[in-house]
């Protein structure tokens, strides 16, 4: 079995790169293969509407035919059984990054019929962990929800069921000082970090073991 993660975040060794870590721990420990893929170390584009993943009897029907250094990630994951995603929230959505990603991977398996259908080829278990500032009352009032869950229903039509992870309030500085960032409190941020992302950790690993096949203990 294969898991793949794919990083959407330019910020190595940080929440969200931390957190995938764990699913794929989560995912090894129950026999899978797993990698992580990191999109800001490639070079590449969103989908430029050419349409040939809808020409019928094109030879990149169902595929992007767009070619660039995407193009065998798209390949890695289509054959992935299980899909592991994590971003950071930029104005409310994932970043630019991993929007295009989102377009080149998802749209070429959407059928324009009745139904929406899909054309990928097996159904597959997807997730999805954001990582934000914002705490949870704030999430909720800002409704940042509406787009997470958005991504998570595309992501289930297509690949056949999909969950999120919300990290919520996270730990954005090494040292506070530096930055202007008065509207928080950086005491509070250490204590979260300290008290709150182990257990996070903790649901990302249980992630992991669930999509790798395994029933763990625990928060899900």
């Amino acid at each position: 079995m294969k898991v793949l993660a794919v990083n959407g975040s330019p910020r190595k060794g940080w929440n969200t790169e931390i957190l995938l870590k764990q699913a794929l721990e989560g995912a090894a420990s129950q026999g899978a293969d797993t990698e992580l893929i990191h999109l800001y170390d490639l070079n590449f584009k969103g989908c430029i509407s050419c349409f040939a993943c809808k020409l019928k009897g094109g030879k990149s029907y169902g595929k992007c035919a767009y070619q660039d250094e995407l193009t065998p990630i798209l390949e890695k994951v289509e054959e992935a059984d299980a899909i592991i995603l994590g971003s950071p929230v930029y104005l409310g959505a994932a970043t630019g990054e991993m929007r295009s990603f989102l377009e080149r991977f998802v749209f070429p398996f959407l059928v324009y019929d009745q139904n929406y259908s899909s054309l990928f080829p097996k159904k597959i278990p997807t997730g999805f962990i954001y990582t934000m500032n914002v705490d949870e009352k704030r999430l909720k009032d800002i409704g940042y929800e509406y787009n997470f869950r958005n991504t998570e229903m595309a992501l289930a039509r297509t690949f056949g069921s999909s969950e999120s992870l919300l990290v919520t309030d996270t730990y954005q500085f090494s040292d506070y000082s530096k930055y202007v960032v008065t509207s928080f409190n950086p005491v509070e941020k250490a204590k979260r970090r300290e008290e709150v992302f182990p257990i996070d950790c903790s649901k990302a690993f249980d992630m992991g073991v669930r999509f790798a096949g395994g029933r763990p203990d625990g928060i899900h």
